[in-house]
This record gives C-alpha cells, sequence and structure tokens, in this order.
C-alpha cells in the first residue's frame, strides 16, 4: 500500500455511512467499522464528526478519532468508549447494529497527524481511548515499513482495559524501532520495565531515554487532566514545548 493509492480526497460533508462490524476492544471501549457512501481519504491522527438525528428532529453531534491508519480498503475504525450518561456513545453501545447507517463528516484536523514522511523520533503518550489517533500512526508506521523510532507509553487502570492489547505487544515485538511501555494504575504491571503507577515526569524521562534522540515530536492524547499532567511531564523531562502535540476528548 502506497500514499498514492489511495483513495481520492473527496469534499469534507456530511454523508451516510454504514456499519458493517462491530469488535469489543476492553469492557468500556468497542470499536465500529463503517463503510462511507464515499470513499475517504485521511491522515493519521485525524478524526470524524458522527451525527444522530432522533424522531424529533434532535441532533447530538460528537467528534470520533479514527483508529485505522489510512488504507485503501475504504473501512473506517472508530473506537467508542461508553461513558456514564453518554447519549451518543450509549447510543453505540446499546442500540446501533451491524447494518445500521450513520451521518458522519470527515476527515477533520490537521494539527494531530503523522506521515512517514515526517520523519522521528515519535514519542505518543496516551490515556484510555486515547490510544485511538495514536493507534492509526502506529498502524500506519507498520503499514508503510516505516523504520522511524515510535515509543508509546500507555496509561490503563488493568491489562484488561487496554484496548489493542494483542495487536501492540505483537508490534512491539517485531524488534522494527516500535517500543510500548505500559502505566497500570489499579494492578500490579504484569511485564518487566512496566510501571504500577500514573504517568508522571520521573517515568517520562526513563521513557525517554529508550529513543535515540530526543522526539521530533510528542503526541499526547486523553483527558484534559492526563494530557495537561503528561505534557508538563514532559516539559519536565526535557521535551520542547514547540513539539509538543495534545488532542483531549470527553464528549459523551
Amino acid at each position: 500500500m502506497t500514499e498514492a493509492a489511495l483513495p481520492t480526497l473527496s469534499p469534507v460533508r456530511w454523508q451516510d455511512a454504514t456499519i458493517i462490524d462491530r469488535k469489543i476492544l476492553t469492557p468500556g471501549i468497542t470499536s465500529f467499522f463503517f463503510m462511507p457512501t464515499t470513499p475517504l481519504r485521511w491522515r493519521a491522527g485525524q478524526h470524524v464528526d458522527v451525527r444522530l438525528t432522533a424522531a424529533d428532529g434532535y441532533r447530538a453531534i460528537r467528534s470520533y478519532s479514527i483508529a485505522s491508519g489510512p488504507s485503501d480498503s475504504g473501512i473506517l475504525e472508530l473506537a467508542i468508549e461508553r461513558l456514564p450518561d453518554g447519549e451518543v456513545s450509549s447510543f453505540f453501545h446499546e442500540v446501533a447494529a451491524i447494518g445500521d447507517t450513520i451521518e458522519i463528516k470527515g476527515p477533520l484536523g490537521g494539527h494531530f497527524v503523522w506521515a512517514p514522511a515526517d520523519g522521528g523520533p515519535i514519542f505518543l503518550v496516551g490515556g484510555g481511548s486515547g490510544l485511538v489517533p495514536l493507534m492509526a500512526m502506529i498502524r500506519h508506521r507498520a503499514a508503510t515499513a516505516s523504520t522511524t523510532p515510535f515509543h508509546l507509553l500507555l496509561s490503563a487502570r488493568t491489562a484488561a482495559d487496554i484496548p489493542y492489547r494483542d495487536e501492540l505487544q505483537a508490534l512491539a515485538a517485531r524488534g522494527d524501532g516500535f517500543s510500548l511501555t505500559l502505566a497500570i494504575t489499579r494492578e500490579p504491571a504484569a511485564r518487566p520495565g512496566d510501571y504500577s503507577r500514573r504517568i508522571d515526569a520521573a517515568m517520562i524521562h526513563d521513557v525517554l531515554q529508550s529513543l535515540p534522540a530526543s522526539p521530533l515530536l510528542t503526541f499526547i492524547c486523553g483527558t484534559n487532566g492526563f494530557v495537561n499532567a503528561a505534557a508538563d511531564g514532559a516539559i519536565a523531562a526535557g521535551v520542547t514545548a514547540a513539539r509538543i502535540r495534545t488532542e483531549r476528548y470527553g464528549g459523551a
């Protein structure tokens, strides 16, 4: 697969997309796979807006990062976390079924993106479902056989709460420059080199030693509090603020 093989980018507008599959990733996160009416071409790290319309005309719009890397398959993967009292996330987890048609608009966003031509090293920091846009970057790197050094520092409550756990560990085992460190906050870490605490400046400093040089870019995604703490920790560890890109989530 090459960049040139991707479908031509269509104008950003609302269009129908059909749910063709779903997969449970963790107890709280499920991936939904969509086939848009008009094929989309997206960059790793971008997102789409999803619009639900009730019978009385009420509309709810939420933004979801794209988990799938740029591809010519036309299939769009959105990993949706069920949030307390979330009207849109609850709809997907409780009501949405394969064959349903949903309105989407995108791809959107141009700041929180990565392509092999951008180079590296790249430092990724994610919390929970904040892994999703980072996963698109990791998958794009693998699909293009890039050897750009990547290190993912991922925080989760327990091992069962790690999205794409098997896929990430398999990619890290390839020995092609992608490495993985887990920060497990509510149970002991099982793997050597992982941590049993929240991400902090000391942890980030230690993890950065695995990269061959200071990161060209650092991508951080998660809740507001997580992003603030991780960005402060990265700066304290010597990462230049201008090289840090952040994305925050929390819409229900």
